[in-house]
């Protein structure tokens, strides 16, 4: 029996819900990857709902079971997965450990959403601390093999605003520079307003000329939903290691199966509340279970074009 590639996952966990490895170590499960988490804050539920509290992990806390894995000898990691972390010094602490792990295994894949913030409504804010930011744009983003910023995030780590198609194409070419030989935007408001999104993806092998890039339009659904950049990494992961020559197929198989997933999401919190009544985060959590064989073997409903 071949042996499944093991994925580091390091986002933070909910109760209830689906944000973080919550979104994250299911589908990559379901993927056949061998997935080992460490949960960087446990909260009740994810901070949009009028209440949640829970715990943060602290510095001393991951650093204690990284070196206990080190001791036991099993810190063989194919992919390191990286979310959510609102802590400075534990940032720094996580550029650490990977760079160890790239030594134990010089061929480890890390991808990286650089959970920074997002756009609500046309307006772009940061929910972490701003001292994030430069130890993303300055320690993470060099070590980084496959990078899964939104917009929000891509125009905060290259200063750059994205209001047309060709910024979009140089804010790719600036964050290859840094280091990543994958750039994905993940969302993009260059679409139809109110009707659509687009999706970014560049790889750079290495070679002479222009690097292509693959744009992906994908209807918009809902505005409500949280935890969909988290499975956006996750699936990007997933279906990258299966078909690690093709980020054009890559993607298409990662957005249909998050239409599929929204799509079924949406549909079961409007029947829930009911004609007429809008949705809350409660009713808008992640139908995952439910989309089981959509995760595992997605039928392609977008088509991307390659610029």
């Amino acid at each position: 029996m071949a042996t499944l590639s093991r994925v580091l996952s390091i986002q933070s966990h909910v109760v209830r819900g689906y944000v973080g490895n919550r979104s994250a170590v299911f589908p990559l499960q379901l993927l056949d990857f061998e997935v080992d988490f460490i949960n960087s804050v446990q909260f009740s539920n994810h901070t949009g709902y009028p209440h949640w509290g829970g715990q943060v992990l602290g510095c001393n806390d991951i650093e204690e079971l990284f070196r206990t894995l080190k001791k036991n000898n099993v810190i063989h990691y194919d992919y390191v997965l990286t979310g959510y972390c609102r802590d400075k010094l534990m940032l720094e602490k996580m550029v650490e450990f990977i760079k160890e792990l790239k030594e134990v295994n010089p061929n480890l894949i890390y991808v990286c959403d650089p959970v920074m913030g997002d756009t609500w409504d046309g307006k772009g804010s940061m929910y972490v601390p701003e001292e994030l930011l430069p130890v993303y744009r300055d320690q993470v983003i060099p070590v980084a093999d496959i990078l899964t910023p939104n917009q929000f995030e891509a125009e905060l780590l290259t200063e750059m605003k994205i209001e047309t198609e060709e910024d979009a194409l140089q804010c790719i070419s600036i964050l290859h520079s840094r280091g990543p030989k994958t750039v994905v935007i993940s969302s993009s408001e260059l679409g139809r307003p109110n009707e659509s999104l687009v999706s970014y993806g560049s790889k750079n092998t290495g070679g002479l000329g222009k690097i292509p890039v693959i744009r992906l339009e994908m209807p918009l659904i809902g505005k409500s939903f949280v935890g969909t950049g988290d499975l956006f990494a996750a699936l990007l992961l997933a279906w990258t290691h299966r078909h690690p020559e093709d980020l054009k197929l890559s993607l298409e198989k990662v957005i249909s199966t998050m239409q599929s997933i929204l799509k079924r999401t949406q549909a079961a919190a409007e029947a829930q509340v009911g004609e007429g009544a809008r949705p809350t985060f409660n009713e808008l959590e992640l139908r995952l279970v439910q989309s089981k064989r959509d995760i595992e073997n997605p039928q392609l409903c977008v088509e991307a074009t390659t610029i």
